[in-house]
């Protein structure tokens, strides 16, 4: 059976400074941080819990970093990012009474004081535009450009997107896992690649929503 992980090795990973990443979670405890290089992640969209949706990520050498297992596909309403260990890391929470598809995003297991919001793109002139990441979980009607940090483009169906900062810069990027040994992944596997601009988790916390607002629709984005 073909490996849902890779064999290739990336150089040893570090801890980053806190202050150079927008939204680091100050409780995180995850391993998957580089000061100079991209990091590479598998993504598998499986819950390790048989009756559970969500995902199992691994990193290059084949080890579990994060996982999502903790919904049941009748109640997406809150979703828990989790490392190997099944320790919160971030909580995501679908804002309530909102016109557009949003969500708040919170540090460890807590549910006051969000530490950003995504809301699904809902402009039909700019298609390529999936959703944007802001400072505040404030209404998308009032949000700017100063305060919108990440934008999202490309087709999370194709599992190609791309997740720029304020400054246009690819700071992560969802692509398809190439083939090994002939045998072709399906969308269910692909590859997360993280650059250091932004933290890993926060970078999955995106692949989550990003699960949300088009893993279920047929629309082609």
């Amino acid at each position: 059976m073909t490996r849902v992980y890779p064999k290739t090795v990336i150089p040893p990973l570090v801890s980053l400074d806190n202050n150079r990443h927008k939204f680091l979670p100050e409780s995180s405890t995850s391993a998957v941080r580089n000061v100079n290089n991209p990091v590479v992640l598998t993504v598998w969209k499986k819950s390790l819990l048989f009756s559970c949706d969500g995902f199992t990520v691994f990193d290059t050498k084949g080890n579990l970093v994060f996982r999502v297992d903790n919904y049941a596909a009748g109640n997406r309403g809150e979703i828990v990012l989790m490392d190997a260990s099944g320790h919160s890391l971030l909580t995501i929470r679908r804002k309530k009474l909102s016109f557009t598809d949003n969500w708040l995003v919170y540090d460890g297991d807590t549910t006051v004081n969000p530490r950003f919001s995504v809301t699904k793109h809902v402009n039909f002139i700019n298609t390529k535009s999936l959703a944007h990441v802001s400072t505040t979980g404030g209404s998308p009607r009032k949000s700017n450009k100063k305060n919108i940090a990440y934008e999202i483009e490309g087709s999370y169906a194709q599992r190609s997107c791309v997740v720029y900062d304020d400054k246009r810069r690819r700071v992560a990027e969802i692509k398809r896992k190439e083939a090994v040994g002939g045998v072709a992944f399906g969308g269910d596997v692909f590859r997360l690649v993280v650059q250091p601009d932004i933290d890993s988790t926060v970078a999955m916390a995106l692949v989550v929503l990003l699960d949300q607002m088009f893993g279920g629709s047929s629309r082609r984005f």
